[in-house]
């Protein structure tokens, strides 16, 4: 390939039945295009076939749909096509933890994140100097009555549409969207909770894990559905503890593990590494 090919990423996701790998490989080769990356995977308990490829091809995007199309509508497929690496607009809402922010703009200043973050809500004003430090305009919606989270939302759908937002991330948002709202954005929001075994709800889970000697916490980055924190998982860690562990470590170790997940979720949701099989997730890490 020369160095006027462009990259391109493409997933598709169809019923499975022969003969799909051929005919895709078959356009792309038709194009000219070399593959340089696959995955494919077929659920036999959803009859799905999943697909992502990325391939060096010296035409252009219309030229490389064209030849993908008539496929694809054949196969009666869901697919998208983009470029490698390209940032995904990436709207962050936020309450008063900072850990999974900071981190999130961190790696995506140092460039290893393939995000594009053009603003930072919060229902608190504590983060906004956490994102100034960042260069990323920061706003305060306050959240305390219904009216005021309806009209919270409706602000985010006109934002979102206006700005071209293709993923929202809930870094620590301490707010339960409402089920239109989740609906409206299905498979686009991702969201971060701690993980304990045993679990533990409400408030102070770090001292109630403390207080009954947990050894083992983690994380889970899952897609939000109306159900709190049932939605599709996309990552999960875990990290062990000591009994002489306090309960600020507890917090430490905790943060640090959220921020990890998180930020291994989005990159991968970025990068179309993520696709969804019903309440289940397909990761072609």
């Amino acid at each position: 390939m020369t160095a006027s090919t462009d990259h391109w990423v493409l997933t598709l996701v169809c019923h499975d039945r022969p003969g799909i790998v051929h005919a895709i490989s078959g356009a792309i080769l038709a194009g000219g295009g070399n593959i340089t990356e696959s995955h494919q995977y077929s659920s036999n308990d959803t009859g799905r076939f999943f697909m992502r490829l990325q391939v060096e091809a010296a035409v252009d995007r219309a030229k490389f749909e064209a030849l993908i199309r008539p496929i694809a509508d054949n196969l009666g497929a869901e697919w998208v096509l983009d470029t490698v690496g390209r940032p995904m607009k990436t709207l962050v809402l936020v309450s008063k933890a900072g850990h999974a922010l900071g981190d999130l703009l961190y790696r995506q200043r140092s460039g290893q994140l393939p995000i594009e973050v053009p603003a930072v809500f919060g229902n608190h004003p504590d983060l906004g100097s956490l994102a100034q430090f960042y260069s990323v305009p920061f706003e305060t919606h306050a959240i305390n009555s219904d009216a005021e989270k309806r009209a919270f939302e409706q602000m985010l759908r006109t934002y979102i549409k206006a700005t071209g937002i293709e993923l929202i991330v809930l870094a620590r948002f301490m707010q339960i969207l409402s089920q239109e709202f989740c609906d409206e954005f299905a498979g686009r929001i991702i969201n971060i909770h701690h993980s304990f075994l045993p679990g533990f709800k409400g408030a102070n889970p770090y001292a109630q894990a403390h207080a009954r000697g947990v050894k083992l916490i983690g994380a889970t980055a899952h897609f939000v559905t109306s159900d709190l924190d049932e939605g599709p998982i996309i990552e999960q860690n875990v990290v062990r503890v000591e009994h002489d562990d306090s309960k600020a470590k507890l917090v430490s170790i905790g943060q640090d593990v959220e921020s990890q997940t998180l930020t291994t979720a989005v990159r991968w949701f970025a990068e179309h590494r993520v696709l969804l099989d019903g309440d289940r997730t397909v990761i072609f890490s």
